[in-house]
Parts: C-alpha cells; structure tokens; sequence
C-alpha cells in the first residue's frame, strides 16, 4: 500500500459545552473536549478499572455553529476526523505541543426522550437528535454516488 490514512473514530460524552471562536465575518472554530473510557478488569485483583481518555475536538464554520446550539456537556456523540498536532511556544520559550482531532462528521447520539427527562442534555434543546441528521445530510447531499 502506497498510501497513508489519518482517520479517527470517536464515541464518547462531552466534557464540557462548547466554545466557538469567530475569526471573521463568517468563518469560525469551535472545540470542545470528549471523554472516552476503557473498562478492563485487572487480572491480578480481580478489580474492574476504567481509565478515561479527553480529546480536544476541533469543528468548522456551520458544523461549530450547530454543535454549539445542540450540545451541551454530558451529551453523547459519534466524532469522525484527523489527528492534527501543533507546535507553539510559550511565554518561557519552550516548545508546547497539542493534538487535536479536526473533525470532518458529528453525530448526535443522545434520544429525544434523553433530552426530555433531562438525562445527559439540558431542557432548551429538546432537538439535538433531529440536528444530527441535519447536519450528516449536508454532507451526503454532496456526495456523488457511481451507481
């Protein structure tokens, strides 16, 4: 194989809500953090153990926007993307580095009824699961299919 793959697969809960950064008129960023566990039971003490991952989520333009209206911390999504590492200084000089996942497709994975009852999203945004869709079928609207 000749070629290279940067893919990412996420499913986890929103760590916190969303904040958006607007760099003109109409282009922003938006990131948010989500938590992924692993739950392994130890094989010496017989003891379930769940280790938690936080990844930094990066969305762009109307995909920030409608994720920023529709999410709230706790919430549960599907996170499609690429690593992306940067490199900075900081105000001692020293190279600083963050890896983040730029995200290219967002699914809402939270039930209407989960928005309801108050479970996992807060009660002003009772639409997140019809969203989702909204914001998938953009994507596939562009698509061109060969059969």
């Amino acid at each position: 194989m000749s070629g290279t793959l940067n893919k990412v697969m996420l499913i986890g809960h929103l760590g916190d809500e969303v904040k958006l950064h607007y760099f003109d008129a109409k282009n922003c960023v938006g990131r948010f953090s989500l938590a992924t566990n692993e739950i392994y039971t130890n094989k010496q003490t017989n003891e379930r153990v769940t280790t938690t991952e936080w990844h930094t989520i990066v969305v762009r333009n109307k995909v920030a926007e409608i994720c920023e209206k529709y999410l709230s911390k706790g919430n549960k999504v599907y996170v499609e993307g690429r690593i992306k590492t940067r490199k900075w200084q900081d105000d001692r000089g020293n190279d600083r580095y963050t890896t983040e996942i730029y995200c290219s497709d967002v699914t809402f994975l939270n039930a209407k009824e989960d928005a309801s009852s108050g479970q996992g999203a807060s009660p002003k945004k009772p639409k997140a699961k019809n969203t989702a869709q909204q914001v998938n079928a953009s994507k596939a609207d562009n698509d061109v299919l060969p059969f």
